[in-house]
């Protein structure tokens, strides 16, 4: 019975994988007009998640479900733990309207189930979590000097909208679909993998179907978000972001390493802004609201993950009692410090304290 229950959570977890990160994939072809149809767009997104998932998917799997804790304590338990962990995290997060990457909310899971239990692969850890400050760093550096290039080039008026473009885009959408199917994945099916409920090509298949059916089902709001909601890019921007994104996770796959593939596109973009407008775009809220996400959604999840094997496993109801503890402290002394400024501030427009 706990398999299923374990299975069922990771197959949502899964399809809202592909609705939020994979859909988004096809969002810059979609919103220049490249794609013109939506349902085409998502179509191509889930056999790209699907495909990458198969072809490549699998050396991801066997991190997450054995490479950062050891195989041997994996229980169905602590598997679907890890999942309420990464799962619930997503949800809060979509509530808030906050994008989080799926592979640092699950390592993050898993992170919490090991500290729980004192058992972690250290260097394997910190090996990932390094990557997942490098590739970001390296996708800024590369859309910032292929931005600076690009620019040069228009402003020249050597580079106008060519015919071409349109198919390099959408290809580049496809790879970089298939790149999330190489990393995402995993996150749903690797700790079924680990606690043998699954195989690794069970777990890539069934895992990529559902993330595929995720995208075509439930992706059209993000994708309408990404494409047309949010700042459009010209065609040739949308190359660069979207092929740099796709070669780095897809590098990254290769060596089974889960990086964030949101914070990859998300640095990419930044950089591509710094070329085009200059450093003022570090000022602008949204910038600083992902350097915040990159720290918080792992942290959530381990939270969640150790909390609950402490209070359904361990029955240990003091260290749930520090955990939320420590927690009600941080909170309100974050509201102390907002209710100072808001004070400081009314000082000083009004000339007067309270």
């Amino acid at each position: 019975m706990l398999e299923y229950i374990a299975i069922g959570i990771a197959l949502f977890f899964a399809a809202n994988i592909g609705a939020s990160g994979a859909a988004a994939s096809m969002g810059v072809a979609y919103g220049s007009g490249a794609i013109k149809n939506a349902r085409l767009a998502l179509f191509l997104c889930a056999i790209g998640v699907l495909l990458g998932a198969v072809i490549g998917g699998g050396e991801v799997v066997k991190t997450i479900s054995g490479g950062i804790i050891p195989e041997s304590i994996i229980t169905v338990k602590l598997v679907i733990i890890i999942l309420i962990a990464a799962t619930s995290t997503l949800f809060i997060a979509n509530l808030m309207g906050i994008p989080l990457s799926t592979s640092e909310v699950t390592v993050g899971a898993i992170v919490g189930v090991g500290m729980a239990y004192k058992i972690l692969f250290i260097n394997k850890l910190l090996y990932i979590m390094a990557f997942w400050v490098i590739i970001p760093v390296v996708a800024f550096f590369i859309l910032f000097i292929g931005g600076k290039v690009l620019y040069f080039y228009q402003g020249n008026g050597r580079l106008k909208d060519r015919p071409l473009f349109t198919y390099l885009l959408i290809l580049a959408g496809f790879f970089e679909a298939f790149s999330a199917g190489m990393n995402n994945v995993a996150n749903a099916v690797g700790p079924l993998v680990g606690a043998s409920i699954m195989s690794v090509p069970q777990g890539i298949w069934i895992g990529g179907i559902f993330v595929g059916i995720g995208a075509l089902v439930l992706g059209k709001r993000v994708l309408e978000t990404n494409g047309k909601k949010i700042t459009r890019y010209e065609k040739t921007e949308g190359i660069l972001i979207s092929s740099t994104g796709a070669i780095l996770v897809a590098i990254s796959s290769v060596f089974g390493l889960p990086v964030p593939l949101t914070q990859v596109t998300s640095s990419g973009i930044i950089g591509l802004g710094v070329a085009k407008n200059g450093a003022k775009v570090f000022d602008k809220n949204i910038v600083k609201k992902i350097f915040r996400i990159w720290i918080v959604s792992p942290v959530f999840s381990l939270a969640i993950s150790y909390m609950l094997v402490k209070l359904f496993i361990e029955s240990d109801f003091y260290s749930i009692i520090v955990l939320a503890s420590i927690a009600i402290a941080i909170i309100g002394s974050m509201s102390l410090m907002k209710i100072v400024r808001e004070e400081a501030q009314t000082f000083n427009d009004e000339g007067s304290g309270i």
